[in-house]
């Protein structure tokens, strides 16, 4: 938006300089060729007076072709005057000239021209102009005077000089403008740009400085009571969610309670089977508690305790600098009997050399790792599960990989998507929230989840934080 709102200002400024330019440029050439203009046709009446002088007083040319050659030598132009004794010349000027001819032949008809073309800055080459003289019904002879515009031109070509120094200046000076006048309106524009980002990844976006055109100052003092609202929303809606699945433990435990007495009343198979699909169904509201409950402590991580940083960076105050590698090997151990019921095999890849450390809160590594180990044996049963940590350029990946059906292309882009269920995976127990969990904390820790197709077939789910180094002979924090 900058270049283009900086082009069209740009433009405008070019054609703003340039109608300036050649307004001056033409006020110039017309100011130079009447000032010569009116210098010759001077020149050529004060010729022509002496001409007419000449021609009365006896015909005596002495003083006329001393007045012309005096004039051819000054001004470096031909004179001719045609008298009727005779034709006299300096300069150089004859009538084999066309432009001469046509010149003394209007003379001739007592038709009077010291009209001079406007002056160009370049070209070379000379004009002529020409009147009679005489009485007024007789036309005692014809004067024609070579006028050499170079001079004239010389100084039109220093003017457009100027001209063109002075434009650059005020191009470059309103340039600079318009580039001042882009950033001052633009500016909030992109602050408010950065601010809706922020109120996307954080839920919260801090007050936008009032700057700029008065629109945009109302425009940043609305999107401030706007966002302020919508924390304040987003913060009603997650505590509601939490407090109210934290309330409804306690009634859930005690329906529990009461459903345990009550089946060590019941006598028959039937009822006691009965009061096990009501066991099963009210474990399924338990499990979809604890899921909600870890859930809202995610978002508050993601979106609470990473408000006002840059979206993509760790908290500092939770986060600290650990070996992943410790924390793989204690999941993998938990979830070592759960694979074997299902016929899953997990195995641990070695450990990278030298070790590596991301910035992640140790406990909540747990969470994402157990919660993706848990997903591969839960719907991947009987298939080869690997957990590794993978090292690249800037970058450490947490892997958890299966050779089980995998996800569709679909799948994987709403894995993350709350209560989100594979169809494939609608018999098997479950809650949806996992996925979600772990993209949260992930983005909580500045890492994010990605999900990508096994070869031949299976899910690779990788956690990828920014490299923490550690230099050598430095502990990393626990």
């Amino acid at each position: 938006m900058r270049l283009r709102v900086l082009g069209v200002l740009s433009v405008l400024s070019v054609l703003i300089v340039v109608f300036a330019s050649t307004a001056i440029l033409t006020s110039a050439s017309r100011e130079l060729t009447q000032e010569l203009q009116i210098n010759r046709a001077a020149s050529l009446n004060r010729l022509a007076q002496v001409a007419f002088d000449a021609a009365t007083d006896g015909g005596d040319a002495t003083q006329l072709q001393t007045e012309m050659d005096r004039y051819s030598e000054l001004y470096g132009e031909g004179v001719l005057v045609r008298l009727q004794t005779g034709t006299l010349r300096s300069g150089g000027l004859s009538e084999d000239r066309p432009d001469v001819r046509d010149a003394v032949a209007r003379a001739n008809l007592n038709l009077s021209d010291t009209t001079l073309a406007p002056l160009q800055p370049f070209g070379t080459g000379s004009e002529v102009i020409e009147r009679s003289f005489g009485s007024a019904s007789q036309v005692l002879g014809e004067a024609v005077l070579e006028v050499n515009s170079d001079a004239a031109r010389q100084k039109l070509r220093e003017r457009w000089l100027l001209v063109a120094v002075a434009a650059a200046v005020l191009a470059a000076v309103l340039l600079v403008g318009a580039a001042r006048v882009t950033g001052w309106v633009l500016r909030p524009v992109h602050r408010l740009n950065s601010a809706v980002t922020e109120l996307e990844a954080t839920g919260k976006a801090g007050n936008l400085p009032e700057a700029g055109p008065p629109e945009l100052r109302e425009l940043s003092r609305s999107f401030t009571r706007m966002a302020r609202t919508v924390s304040e929303s987003i913060d009603s809606q997650r505590q509601l969610i939490a407090d109210t699945s934290h309330q409804l433990r306690n009634p859930v435990g005690a329906l529990r309670l009461r459903i345990d007495l009550l089946q060590l009343e019941l006598q028959t198979a039937r009822e006691r089977k009965a009061a096990g699909g009501v066991l099963a169904e009210l474990e399924r509201v338990e499990e979809i508690l604890d899921g909600v409950l870890r859930l809202a402590a995610a978002e508050h991580r993601a979106f609470e305790d990473s408000a006002g940083s840059p979206p993509g960076t760790p908290t500092h105050g939770l986060a600290a600098v650990i070996d992943p590698y410790p924390v793989l090997q204690e999941e993998t151990e938990r979830a070592g009997p759960a694979a074997r019921r299902s016929g899953s095999s997990i195995v641990l890849a070695g450990p990278p050399d030298p070790a590596v450390h991301i910035a992640c809160n140790a406990a909540e590594l747990a969470q994402m790792v157990g919660e993706l180990i848990n997903n591969a044996v839960k719907y991947a049963a009987g298939a080869g599960i690997t957990v590794a940590v993978r090292v690249r350029k800037e970058a450490v990946a947490v892997v958890i990989s299966d050779d089980g059906p995998g996800l569709s292309a679909e799948g994987r882009a709403a894995a993350t998507a709350r209560f989100w269920r594979s169809p494939e995976h609608r018999e098997i127990r479950g809650n949806g929230l996992g996925m979600t969990i772990v993209d949260k904390l992930a983005a909580a820790n500045g890492g994010r989840l990605l999900l990508t197709e096994a070869s031949p077939h299976g899910l690779i789910a990788r956690i990828e934080f920014p490299h923490a180094v550690v230099h050598p002979g430095e502990e990393a924090p626990a």
